[in-house]
């Protein structure tokens, strides 16, 4: 079997860095833990990333730039109403499917608060402009226009907030989302 190139390492830290903030949390994750999913030494881990900071950022940055892919592969050549209903159907068929990305945005929200409670910006930078990316990408197959953008994306949150209190499919809540979010989306069983 061969070695690990570092970037190859680094890539394995991200993947397990998000699924272990993404069950803990920052501040209930330790980097022991990381280090252990991917089999390496702290030490090593702190060779690859600075700090845990610097592991978190990089988790989520990933967990946002794989969102915005799902989004603007859905949305290819699509517009209007077809772009809404593909990239809903496909960003419910991903947290279905990829549960730690649901959980990572959520973690990603609470440390980002945290964060800029106590005085600590930079998190909070890098995570709203990851966010203002998924905005944009958003954007483009709606024309450009902002209450179809805010719509898609306060509906995104609601499914988020759902899907992580665990809502059955069935249940009423789920009624008034898009029809095939409503369909295809719910996070069936």
């Amino acid at each position: 079997m061969a070695r690990m190139s570092a970037d190859e390492r680094r890539e394995s830290v991200i993947r397990a860095a998000m699924h272990e903030f993404a069950r803990g949390g920052y501040y209930g994750t330790s980097t022991e833990a990381i280090a252990k999913r991917v089999g390496v030494s702290q030490p090593y881990l702190f060779r690859l990333f600075p700090n845990k900071p610097a592991i978190f950022l990089a988790a989520a940055e990933r967990c946002l730039r794989d969102t915005r892919a799902v989004f603007a592969e859905a949305a290819e050549g699509l517009h209007g109403e077809e772009a809404t209903h593909a990239m809903a159907n496909a960003y419910t068929r991903l947290i279905a499917e990829d549960p730690d990305k649901l959980q990572m945005q959520l973690q990603m929200y609470v440390t980002v608060a945290a964060a800029e409670a106590a005085g600590d910006h930079e998190l909070g930078e890098v995570v709203r402009k990851g966010w203002m990316e998924l905005w944009d990408t958003v954007h483009v197959p709606f024309g450009g226009d902002v209450g179809e953008t805010t719509t898609f994306m306060a509906y995104g949150m609601l499914i988020n907030t759902l899907a992580a209190m665990g809502f059955p499919p069935e249940h009423r809540v789920w009624e008034g989302l898009y029809p095939s979010a409503r369909a295809q989306g719910r996070l069936e069983k």
